[in-house]
């Protein structure tokens, strides 16, 4: 057996499981979760229906570098969404999903026969990040958020050591769970310090489609071009039609960047044997192509959060994001609670479900960046997220002293 599998750490949802082991929500209630970040807006009828147009692909093996024209209508869109000119036989690779690529690719390029292998994540994170490492062989530091700056990570914590050490850097933005976007100036920080140390940036954008404000947030790749570094060195970045397009279940996605990198990792997963089904291709073909679905299921959220947020905010501490689908709520002090008794306790009253923050972070330098707060995943239609906002209103004050 892999010894390395002793250093996983159970996965959020599971150790939420043995939180409500032994709690009988009340029963006027009807159940209603805010804790998992799956999109539930209905699926657009023209991806299903590109999809059962693509069943004849099943006849066929599929190749791991994806149909051309699914590059090209990936690369057509990083064009519309970013205004780059992508090579699409270099730089773009097909994905099942961003969490099999994000895990995989730490697995392509971390060399853990060199003493000392580390990769910077940021606290609170994306578990898979934690994972991904563990089983490359290498260690994981944890750069913290910092609630003054809108929980924008605080990369000049890291010492020094760390960087030396750095093979590869995660960064999530717009950030789960906090929903931080990355400016410009961050993203010319971490570059000077790839540069310096030679480490690669494997940029997590998946909630880049679902914000609140004008002006989209800005992308790694974008950045990157922006600062003339138009070969985007040591730069992958990671998007997907999950929260896009309200496809989770499809596992689709898209890789683009470094040339050199997309090569390795292209090598990685031939082995690996990821190839996407020609099904999936067809459909993911179609949600890349069209834009009016993006729109439309961004308008939902805009209302749902304009909605949902005053309301929780009357009572605890908690704004809206710069982008993604969660709120990041801080538990009220008068409360006394933990963050997880904080969420054992609201089920147990009024049948809702939130995940606890500590559960998305590792304890550094003795504080744990995501105590005391809550994850809410406003995925459900309007009318169940306001249903469940006003009752956590009511459990907030109903223990009021």
């Amino acid at each position: 057996m892999n010894p390395l599998l002793s250093k996983l750490q159970p996965y959020p949802f599971e150790r939420l499981r043995q939180l409500f082991a032994g709690v009988t929500p009340a029963a006027q209630y009807s159940p209603i979760s805010l804790g998992m970040g799956e999109p539930r807006h209905p699926t657009p009828a023209f991806i299903k229906e590109a999809l059962t147009q693509s069943l004849g692909g099943l006849a066929s093996y599929p190749a791991t570098a994806g149909e051309p024209r699914l590059r090209e209508a990936c690369a057509a869109w990083m064009q519309r969404r970013y205004g780059l000119a992508l090579d699409a036989a270099t730089q773009v690779l097909p994905i099942n999903g961003s969490r099999e690529a994000l895990f995989a690719f730490a697995q392509t390029v971390i060399d853990a026969t060199r003493p000392g292998a580390m990769v910077v994540c940021p606290n609170p994170f994306y578990q898979i990040y934690e994972g991904a490492t563990l089983l490359a062989g290498a260690t994981p530091y944890y750069a913290p958020s910092d609630p003054a700056r809108n929980f924008a990570v605080d990369w000049d914590s890291v010492p020094e050591s760390v960087w030396q050490n750095a093979q590869l850097l995660f960064v999530c933005s717009p950030g789960n769970p906090t929903g931080a976007v990355m400016p410009l100036s961050e993203w010319e920080k971490l570059f000077a310090l790839s540069d310096r140390y030679g480490f690669v940036i494997a940029s997590d954008e998946c909630y880049s489609e679902i914000y609140f404000r004008d002006e989209p947030p800005l992308g790694g790749l974008e950045a990157a071009a922006r600062l003339g570094r138009s070969d985007y060195r040591n730069l992958i970045a990671f998007t997907s039609l999950s929260k896009r397009s309200n496809v989770p279940g499809l596992r689709s996605g898209f890789v683009a960047g470094d040339a050199q990198l997309i090569k390795a990792f292209l090598l990685y997963r031939t082995y690996h044997g990821s190839a996407m089904g020609p099904t999936v291709q067809g459909a993911s073909v179609a949600a890349w192509n069209d834009e009016q679905h993006v729109v439309e299921n961004r308008a939902l959220y805009r209302q749902k959060f304009a909605q949902v947020t005053p309301m929780l905010a009357a009572v605890m501490e908690v704004a809206l994001p710069d982008a993604g689908f969660y709120l990041w709520a801080k538990v009220p002090e008068h409360l006394g609670m933990s963050d997880a008794e904080f969420a054992r306790a609201l089920l147990a009253q009024y049948n809702v479900t939130v995940l606890p923050g500590s559960y998305l972070a590792r304890e550094s330098a003795g504080v744990n960046p995501g105590a005391q707060r809550v994850r809410m995943a406003l995925v459900a239609e309007t009318e169940e997220c306001v249903e469940a906002a006003s009752r956590i209103v009511q459990f907030i004050q109903s223990h009021k002293n």
